[in-house]
């Protein structure tokens, strides 16, 4: 498509224009092609996914089964993710084309830990828990440095308001359901005004399970207002802290206002029994459904 270019630039109102006219007298329809996703009135949500191919550029064991993957975005590319949305990673599995959702993370919850070069909109943190059996997360685990990867737009329905005018956060995570809580957590910690407490009780197997233990007791030390509980379902025998799975004991002593009338939100992540649990558990306590929400992809 040809066109004549004509640059205004306006310094007292500060405004620069840019005009195109074309050199064929032709309709705007007739000419070129509409870029994917474009020269579209239908609804985002109706379009379906959106992949970009990102690079792999680090990868590392956060346990024994769980890796934090770091992909860089295409050149010229920025993506912001909304706090608790997730994105979808596709690869192609023996002629099959995979997809399954995973909420980005930071790279990392301890701001003097972070890489500043790595934390900006053109690289996305993934923490993802690898299944020997599995079928895709094993083929993620074998991704090298340097290969590629199909990444969507971000999905959800978490508003940030909810958020914002909260003052007691109560989060109940499951293994890799602690996703969701680590840029929900940064982002009351360090823009709420009036957040109060931040309590988070992390639900594992055993103490080689639990995801950024020695970060999130730093963070507990360097904040007053975070605490975390860590409960483990087969703890060895030197364990002391909390033991067992939900349970209406454990969730009942857990989530307490600081105030009887503080403006409360309690967030939920991990496999579907333990969130079905857990919201039936918060129902029995009189929680009401604007007061909770559960991520789920």
């Amino acid at each position: 498509m040809q066109f004549k270019r004509i640059l205004q630039v306006s310094e007292k109102v500060g405004k620069v224009e840019f005009i195109l006219k074309k050199k064929e007298t032709l309709p705007w329809k007739k000419l070129g092609q509409p870029l994917q996703s474009h020269n579209s009135f239908v609804k985002p949500a109706d379009r379906g996914l959106f992949f970009r191919k990102c690079k792999l550029i680090s990868k590392s064991s956060v346990s024994h089964d769980t890796r934090l993957l770091c992909v860089m975005l295409p050149p010229g590319t920025h993506l912001q993710v909304p706090v608790g949305c997730h994105l979808y990673l596709k690869r192609t599995v023996t002629g099959t084309e995979i997809v399954k959702p995973y909420t980005p993370v930071m790279s990392s919850l301890v701001t003097e830990f972070k890489d500043p070069s790595h934390n900006d909109k053109t690289h996305i943190y993934f923490m993802i828990k690898i299944y020997p059996s599995g079928l895709f997360t094993p083929v993620l685990d074998c991704i090298c440095v340097g290969e590629y990867i199909s990444v969507s737009n971000p999905e959800g329905n978490f508003i940030k308001t909810q958020a914002e005018e909260v003052e007691d956060l109560f989060l109940l995570a499951a293994g890799t359901g602690f996703t969701p809580m680590v840029k929900l957590l940064n982002y009351v910690l360090t823009s709420s005004s009036i957040l109060r407490t931040a309590k988070l009780m992390f639900f594992n197997k055993t103490e080689d399970d639990i995801l950024w233990r020695s970060q999130l007791e730093e963070l507990a030390t360097n904040d007053s207002r975070f605490d975390v509980q860590f409960v483990l379902s087969e703890p060895n025998k030197a364990w002391t802290g909390k033991q067992g799975k939900i349970s209406f004991p454990l969730v009942s002593q857990f989530v307490k206002r600081s105030k009887d009338d503080s403006k409360m939100l309690i967030c939920i992540c991990g496999p579907l029994p333990f969130m079905e649990q857990g919201i039936q558990i918060l129902q029995d306590l009189g929680t009401s459904c604007e007061e909770i929400h559960c991520f789920r992809a």
